[in-house]
């Protein structure tokens, strides 16, 4: 009678361990969204670390996002030109703090090559600058367009070892430039050096009708540089506005249309939201 009832329990011990394996396996989550809900929770009960969730999310999100997205505009980079000294490029060098710099021809569309400022120092002894060309320094230019996801540039930087490309838009004209930092930053959030500079405004424009902003932004200040209408009483910042309409947290890279502006939220973790990207729409015109 023991041996039967060690069996029975033996054999019912074995069935509780099939149907909790059969449960987990049935509950996978059958997309992205039901994934990062899954690792949310797992936060929640301190499986994980938030920290570590927000650059969960992140790795699952740089498949969405498009270089266009994250990209330094053709207006705000730093260039040298082609017929440059180099005592006329310590300075430009020196004050803008990048290692990294394309190089021009005649025009911002043409990209003759990329300097490394590493590479200057061996022209630091005055007898070999006097043999200084930009010509025998100048490292090949990585070309990517506008619409590359994040997740295979990524890949691409590394198996190239590059670590800044030109983006071009579909007339293969400059539109901008985009460095590894800008896509680990979407994984692991902002990255500051000591070259960053900490104010630089609350709101810029990246191109026509887009611009990025600091999500802190008091709504007083979006609604004076917009000449927008949206209620400062019920939201102090862009972020509370957001949250207000969205009815939740926003998570990197959602996107939601409030009258003609377009917001998406290009940095973002799970406590809080940081930058914003804002596109603005042709505005309906209502006929009577």
């Amino acid at each position: 009678m023991n041996d039967i009832s060690t069996n029975k329990a033996k054999k019912n011990t074995v069935l509780s361990l099939f149907d909790k394996l059969s449960r987990i396996f049935l509950d996978l989550p059958h997309n992205r969204q039901e994934l990062i809900e899954v690792l949310q929770a797992s936060e929640s009960r301190d499986l994980l670390d938030r920290d570590a969730l927000s650059m969960i999310e992140g790795v699952l999100q740089v498949a969405e996002i498009q270089v266009r997205d994250i990209m330094i505009p053709r207006s705000h980079m730093i260039v040298l030109e082609e017929d440059t000294t180099y005592e006329e490029m310590l300075p430009v060098i020196s004050d803008s703090g990048h290692s990294r710099f394309p190089v021009i021809g005649e025009n911002r569309d043409e990209i003759v090559g990329v300097l490394l400022a590493k590479d200057l120092l061996r022209y630091v002894d005055d007898e070999k600058r006097k043999e200084f060309d930009i010509k025998d320094v100048l490292r090949k230019t990585i070309f990517v367009p506008e619409s590359k996801r994040l997740n295979i540039l990524l890949k691409e930087f590394r198996a190239s070892r590059n670590h800044m490309a030109v983006v071009v838009d579909e007339y293969s004209g400059v539109a901008g430039l985009v460095t590894i930092e800008d896509v680990l930053e979407q994984i692991v959030g902002d990255i500051d050096d000591e070259h960053d500079i900490e104010d630089v405004g609350n709101i810029r424009r990246m191109g026509v009708n887009r611009y990025s902003i600091k999500a802190l932004t008091p709504i007083v200040e979006f609604n004076e540089f917009f000449e927008s209408g949206f209620n400062e009483d019920e939201s102090d910042t862009l972020a509370g506005m957001l949250m207000k309409h969205l009815g939740h947290m926003p998570k990197r890279g959602e996107a939601i249309t409030i009258d003609n502006y377009l917001f998406k939220v290009m940095s973002a973790d799970s406590r809080r939201i940081k930058h914003v990207q804002l596109i603005l729409l042709p505005k309906t015109v209502v006929k009577e």
